[in-house]
């Protein structure tokens, strides 16, 4: 029997979603097949679970907020291959909760507080092989950010990181009257598709992510002057660099391509 249900708790970021036709557009964008195990972040009051849990052979749901869980809990606990986790998402050890449970790979289904949702989709890059695809809700400007490319106002560090390991696809939006309570800005949904290899060879890419933030360190300044001093020991290895790279140190970090970051990252390792 379900409990009395929570109200919507500010800590947590929480915009549940309502709308059913949004809800059964995740589920076809998300593109599950018939036995694939699921991850759901943040299920929340349960209304896309209801729908992933029809869908998936095997899912797995984490939650943050206790008082949720014992709701989810009372309401899918009986259900085979569904299980509740009480966590926070930002701590689970990733690979020891998933491949415990399966082999894999997983897909990712979430609707991500816009809070946590950078740090998320860090913690997913950072272990990107264990999934087959994610479908996140996220802010729309976030989404933009993300699917955006050089010379574009919104591409940014997060456009770089994703592109490098998944193919990106903005498949449709959200307006803020198909939550509650309502948000003050528009949602989007983000497909990932990840890639079998990186897109381009990077070196080491903690070198490789040090990089590309210092370079969209401050948009007003040049690579030059974003690079000088961080990356080399003197400023003619770091000029000599660029100019094997074929890389104007005038330019602005947001004009680079993925592929020229990655040669840069490759030069400068080398």
């Amino acid at each position: 029997m379900i409990g009395v249900i929570p109200p919507p708790r500010k800590r947590y970021g929480q915009n549940f979603l309502t709308d059913i036709n949004v809800l059964h557009r995740i589920v076809q964008s998300a593109g599950i097949r018939s036995g694939e195990p699921l991850l759901e972040i943040g299920p929340g009051r349960g209304a896309l679970t209801r729908l992933l849990a029809a869908a998936a052979g095997q899912l797995v749901a984490v939650e943050v907020d206790r008082d949720l869980v014992a709701l989810l809990v009372a309401e899918f606990g009986a259900e085979p291959g569904v299980e509740i986790i009480s966590s926070d998402i930002l701590r689970c050890d990733l690979p020891a909760l998933l491949s415990s449970r399966h082999p894999g790979p997983w897909r990712v289904v979430a609707n991500l507080p816009y809070n946590i949702s950078s740090q998320v989709l860090f913690l997913l890059l950072d272990q990107i092989t264990l999934f087959s695809g994610l479908t996140l809700m996220l802010q729309k400007e976030v989404a933009e950010r993300i699917a955006s490319g050089p010379e574009e106002k919104e591409y940014g560090i997060l456009s770089v990181f994703c592109a490098l390991h998944c193919d990106v696809n903005l498949a449709f939006t959200v307006k803020p009257g198909s939550f509650n309570p309502v948000p003050k800005v528009s949602s989007a949904i983000l497909r990932l598709t990840p890639l079998p290899a990186p897109r381009f060879q990077v070196g080491d890419e903690a070198f490789f992510r040090r990089l590309v933030k210092s370079a969209f360190g401050n948009r007003r300044k040049t690579l030059w002057n974003c690079l000088k001093g961080q990356f080399a020991a003197d400023d003619g290895f770091l000029r000599a660099h660029l100019d094997v790279c074929g890389i104007d140190p005038g330019r602005r970090g947001e004009t680079l391509s993925l592929e020229e970051f990655a040669r840069l990252s490759r030069a400068l390792q080398a």
